[in-house]
């Protein structure tokens, strides 16, 4: 195994970073951070470094009356599920941000280990086996004319990859396994640090096969899936069936397979699922109206729901239509959601924002491309079409998104012509588009039906490419470090911080009230009229001056005032529509069910009218075969009569049978 000197690698330079800024054992870390940076930046340092070593915030809320506990918590506590590796690395980053050159000065008393190069900093390391024997995984280094100029053991590659301190760039890393079929429109995500790839289109040709590429060392292999059960209630066991178009969504260690387009479609949609740890695939069972089963879709998973737009159904026909699936109670639900939706469309891009705003961009109809751009309020189920500005991106379809923090990165697409060059990114706060970099040639990145996921490596956020079709098929995987990052303070502070660090904070917290930017604004109003009314020629007395200011004060206070009542007006105003719609929601659900009795109670009368109708249909049919057989009684009554008679006349027929007369006949 190759050993590396040279830097400290994560998590030792995690620590490192800490014992720099105070976190070494001391008593009291507060005061020594404090004392180095100011309160903002040590109240970020004290949750960043909790959250990394801690994990989230599981302690009891302290008394409001202990105000730095209370900052410290709730610091902490606004964190969230944010993974060990991301505060990590955001700590690190913070400390270079406030002091460069920290590294130096802490390197002459910090003793650098010398540690295994691994990038799951395992101390096991698993040999390829070939033909029954163990070898050093290896990697072979080309130069540029394709001769072969080195060969390194694959790890030291990797970790040459991930300290390259390029950022915006597509770069192609070493890749080593058998990799999956070129393929266009498939599945993927991410799990525990492992891209899963499943089914696509390969020549007109619907694909079923599941691939995992592990992120740590970037090697492929194809899994081999069980048969499964056909759902939780069943144990018949269900086969994938070959599809494209579909969406595959990471979901508690297990993967949604929802939708796609198949060679025998269905009539609605079908959720699969596959459990990454026994390998096997079976149905999810969902109660309620499932949507028209479909390909081109997007699938965003928001909170323990997932939200279907658009898509292209088994007749071609475009779709619009928005559902939701309860991932909680497994019910799907239609929204009739109010506003203008966009128009019907596939291999469209969708994300969501702070859990309440879901953006669509781009897709296309049979002829066209689109670069609109929808937001739906999913609390007040309102389509909006928001104003984008910065460098809006053309018209494109089969391109994939991936957000990263506020950030939405959109890659690659087509518009019926060639395939997207560009990637681009939305901040989702301020909607301004801007252009991360560009590529040049028939370049995977470029193509349509590609597939982007996010992860991190080395602490950093990078988005993984595969596949895609730009005039040929590609199996190609394409990483980038993006350098868009969301604001530190804006993603971790985003409530209110109490009054002992708000001066602080204030200078940086891009999402102050109104009320603090109205008197800021004229706190420099009042600036500019000193500055105005001072004339060093002037002959006005001090006293007149101060009369004056004051004046203007009492003015200003004045207009304050009428702006804090205006803003409360518009707040009950607020709050009396918000109550409104809730009564108007609340009054929907309960016509939705009265209707779906009266549903139910039609229903019903429809079976008994169909079961009365077949009882009288029943009832004639009994009534004819009666008459039937009364005619055939009375038949056979006037048969035996006539019989009778000829019997009691004798003549031929007695004369024939040789039967002897009566004794009337002898009288």
């Amino acid at each position: 195994m190759a050993r590396a000197i040279s830097g400290l690698q994560y998590p030792e330079r995690f620590y490192a970073a800490a014992n720099y800024v105070g976190f070494d054992g001391s008593t009291s870390p507060t005061k020594a951070l404090t004392s180095k940076f100011p309160k903002s930046t040590a109240l970020l340092l004290y949750s960043l470094y909790k959250q990394a070593t801690t994990g989230p915030c599981n302690t009891p809320e302290p008394s409001t009356w202990n105000i730095v506990e209370h900052s410290k918590w709730a610091s902490w506590n606004q964190l969230g599920n944010m993974s060990s590796t991301e505060a990590m690395r955001l700590f690190v980053k913070l400390l270079e941000e406030e002091v460069p050159g920290w590294y130096s000065r802490a390197s002459n008393s910090v003793v650098e280990p010398v540690i295994d190069v691994q990038i799951n900093h395992n101390s096991k390391v698993e040999p390829v086996i070939e033909n029954g024997n163990s070898y050093p995984e290896t990697e072979t280094i080309f130069s540029e004319n394709g001769n072969q100029v080195r060969t390194e053991d694959k790890d030291v590659v990797v970790e040459g990859f991930g300290s390259v301190g390029v950022y915006d760039q597509w770069i192609a890393p070493p890749i080593s396994g058998q990799r999956p079929k070129a393929r266009y429109e498939h599945g993927a995500a991410v799990v525990q640090d492992k891209m899963y790839i499943y089914g696509g289109n390969h020549n007109g040709r619907y694909l079923s096969d599941l691939h995992v590429l592990d992120l740590r060392s970037w090697s492929w292999t194809k899994i081999e899936a069980n048969a499964g059960t056909e759902s939780i209630d069943s144990l018949s066991p269900v086969t994938q069936t070959p599809c494209a178009g579909h969406s595959l969504i990471a979901w508690e260690n297990k993967l949604l397979s929802i939708a796609g387009h198949t060679k025998d479609p269905s009539e609605s949609i079908q959720v699969k699922v596959f459990d990454v740890q026994t390998a096997t695939w079976s149905t999810l069972k969902t109660y309620g109206k499932a949507p028209v089963s479909r390909g081109g879709q997007s699938v965003t998973l928001v909170g323990t729901s997932l939200v279907i737009f658009g898509g292209e159904d088994a007749k071609r026909t475009l779709l619009n239509d928005l559902h939701i699936l309860d991932l909680e109670t497994m019910t799907w639900d239609e929204i009739d959601a109010v506003g203008v939706p966009p128009s019907p469309r596939s291999d469209h891009a969708a994300a969501v924002h702070a859990d309440r705003y879901l953006l669509i961009f781009g897709g296309g109809s049979h002829a066209t491309c689109y670069n609109d751009l929808h937001v739906l309020d999913l609390q007040a189920m309102e389509w909006s079409r928001p104003t984008q500005s910065g460098e809006i991106p053309t018209p494109r379809a089969g391109h994939s998104g991936v957000t990263v923090g506020e950030n939405w990165f959109i890659v690659g697409g087509g518009d019926n012509k060639s395939g997207v060059s560009e990637t681009v990114v939305l901040n989702m706060s301020t909607l301004a588009w801007s252009v991360v970099t560009s590529v040049q040639g028939r370049v995977p990145v470029a193509s349509e039906g590609l597939s982007v996921v996010v992860s991190s490596f080395n602490g950093e956020d990078v988005l993984v490419s595969f596949g895609g079709y730009n005039g040929r098929y590609n199996n190609e995987v394409y990483v980038l470090k993006p350098s868009h990052k969301s604001t530190l303070q804006s993603k971790i502070i985003e409530s209110p911080i109490p009054e002992s660090v708000s001066a602080v904070n204030n200078a940086t917290n891009a999402t102050r009230d109104v009320e603090s930017e109205f008197e800021a604004g004229h706190e420099g109003k009042i600036r500019e009229i000193v500055m105005d009314n001072v004339d060093p020629e002037s002959t006005k007395s001090k006293d007149d001056l101060v009369s004056t200011l004051k004046a203007e004060k009492e003015g200003l206070e004045s207009l304050l005032g009428k702006e804090k009542m205006q803003t409360l007006q518009l707040k009950q105003e607020l709050a009396d529509a918000e109550a409104h719609n809730s009564d108007l929601y609340k009054e929907l659900q309960s016509v939705r069910g009265q209707l779906a009795a009266e549903e139910s109670r039609c229903f019903k009368l429809e079976v008994k009218v169909v079961e009365l109708g077949q009882k009288l249909q029943a009832i004639g049919t009994l009534q004819k075969e009666l008459e039937l057989l009364q005619r055939q009684k009375a038949a056979s009554e006037q048969a035996a009569l006539n019989a009778k008679q000829s019997q009691s006349s004798g003549g031929v027929w007695g004369w024939l049978t040789g039967s002897p007369p009566s004794q009337n006949d002898d009288a």
